[in-house]
C-alpha cells in the first residue's frame, strides 16, 4: 500500500452487499496523487460501487473508504473532486449555460465558464436545453460540469460511452491537461485501448475483488 500522503482516495478491505449479492469483497484500492488509474471490469464487477463508496454516496458494510485522508461524506473532502457518473439526474428544463452557472455556484473559487466550455468542447451547446441534447452531447456537458470546481481528483465512470470519435478525443485531451496540471483521475472503462491511451496504472476487478493490477503492458501480458 502507498503511504497516506500518496493516496488521494482509497478503499481498505471494503465490502458491500446489496441483498444477497456481494458487490465488493474486501477490496483494497488506492488512487495515487497525480495518476490516471483505469478500473476495468465487466458490468457488475463492482466498478461503480467502488466509486460510490469513495464518494460517500454509499457506505461500506465492512472496511473503510477515504477521500483525501478523510471520511468521504465530509464536505471538505468532496469539494475537492469532480464527478461524472454513468447516469446524472440534472434539471432537464435548464439550458447548458444555466447548468454550468448552477454547478459553478456550489464552489468558492470555481473554474471560469469559458474554460469549462473550452475543455469540454461544448460551445455550440450553451443555449440549448439539456433535455433536447443527444446522449453523447449530454455526456460532454456532464464532463464540463465535473470540471467546474477545478478538481484535484476526478471520478469518471465510463465517460466516453455514447461519444463519437471526435468527442472522445476532445475528452481525452482535456483529461491529459487536467493531469498535467496535477489532477488525479479514476477512470472506469470497458476499453483496454482507452486505458492504454490514458492510464498510468490499471486495476482489473471481477466479482468485487482485484484480479490483476499493473501497467497496461503487464495487463496485456496476462
Amino acid at each position: 500500500m502507498n503511504s497516506p500522503s500518496q493516496a488521494v482516495a482509497g478503499l481498505y478491505a471494503a465490502s458491500k452487499h446489496f441483498g444477497e449479492r456481494c458487490a465488493l469483497d474486501r477490496l483494497d484500492l488506492e488512487v495515487r496523487r497525480g495518476e490516471v488509474l483505469a478500473l476495468i471490469g465487466v458490468n457488475g464487477a463492482g466498478k461503480s460501487t467502488a466509486i460510490g463508496l469513495m464518494l460517500g454516496l454509499q457506505t461500506a458494510d465492512a472496511g473503510r473508504a477515504e477521500l483525501f485522508g478523510e471520511p468521504p461524506q465530509l464536505r471538505s473532502a468532496r469539494s475537492r473532486v469532480g464527478v461524472m457518473l454513468q447516469s446524472a439526474a440534472l434539471p432537464a428544463h435548464l439550458c447548458v449555460v444555466e447548468l454550468l452557472n448552477l454547478v459553478r455556484s456550489y464552489y468558492p473559487a470555481p473554474r471560469s465558464t469559458a474554460e469549462c466550455v473550452e475543455l469540454a468542447g461544448i460551445g455550440e451547446l450553451l443555449p440549448r436545453r439539456y433535455a433536447k441534447l443527444s446522449g453523447g452531447q449530454q455526456r460532454r456537458v456532464q464532463f464540463a460540469l465535473a470540471l467546474c470546481g477545478g478538481p484535484e481528483l476526478m471520478f469518471l465512470d465510463e465517460p466516453t460511452t455514447g461519444l463519437d470519435v471526435e468527442a472522445r478525443e476532445t475528452l481525452w485531451a482535456a483529461m491529459r491537461r487536467q493531469v498535467a496540471a496535477g489532477c488525479s483521475v479514476l477512470l472506469t472503462t470497458h476499453y483496454l485501448e482507452e486505458a492504454e491511451a490514458l492510464a498510468d496504472r490499471v486495476v482489473v476487478i471481477a466479482a468485487g475483488r482485484v484480479v490483476a493490477a499493473g501497467s497496461v503492458d503487464e495487463i496485456r501480458g496476462r
